[in-house]
């Protein structure tokens, strides 16, 4: 079922998985040497995840996801990979595939 709103969520999550691990990159570099990029990445990051949230919201509303599914999308954007799971996820749902596999 493709959606615009589930399709804003997957464009999304793939850079704002990618920004939280640069932040911890950026946070190490911080103190081991004397490059500080950690406000600048912070911020990038920051915009990002309310992005990530804002799309997902407004995803799990147009398309009647139960809390649950809703719940786990959201723990995936704050794992420092979980975005990168949640555009898969949510690359299926956009093709029609299931997207959670039937358990038996």
């Amino acid at each position: 079922m493709k959606s615009s709103a589930v399709h804003r969520l997957r464009l999304v999550s793939g850079p704002e998985g990618l920004s939280f691990l640069l932040l911890l990159v950026c946070s190490v570099l911080k103190r081991t040497t004397s490059f500080n990029a950690v406000p600048v990445m912070g911020m990038v990051h920051g915009v990002l995840f309310i992005l990530y949230v804002v799309f997902l919201v407004l995803a799990a509303q147009q398309q009647r996801w139960p809390a649950k599914r809703s719940a786990l999308l959201f723990v995936l954007s704050v794992l420092p990979t979980g975005g990168f799971f949640a555009e898969r996820i949510l690359a299926k749902e956009e093709r029609g595939e299931a997207a959670v596999p039937a358990t038996a």
